[in-house]
């Protein structure tokens, strides 16, 4: 049977949790310096950015409507 070691436990918990804090620091720092240059961009640039995303979402929203749309396509056939 393994032994529990109370302050080994929390030492692994605590690095565990630098780790994480050490990811999301890197993650925020890096959106941080995306806004920054997307902030220095000219309007046309910016427009033609957001255009893009637009697509982009768009797509995102179109896969999850045929995904859904198969899913329901599967149970009414299961039904039958």
């Amino acid at each position: 049977m393994a032994e529990f070691h109370p302050f080994k436990d929390m030492k692994e918990s605590a690095k565990a949790q630098h780790e994480v804090d050490k990811a999301n620091f890197e993650a925020v720092k890096a959106e941080s310096k995306a806004n920054w240059e997307e902030a220095k961009l000219s309007p046309k640039q910016r427009q033609a950015l957001m255009r893009q995303e637009r697509e982009e979402q768009k797509a995102k929203a179109e896969a999850r409507t045929a995904a859904a749309q198969e899913r329901i396509e599967k149970i009414r056939s299961a039904k039958r």
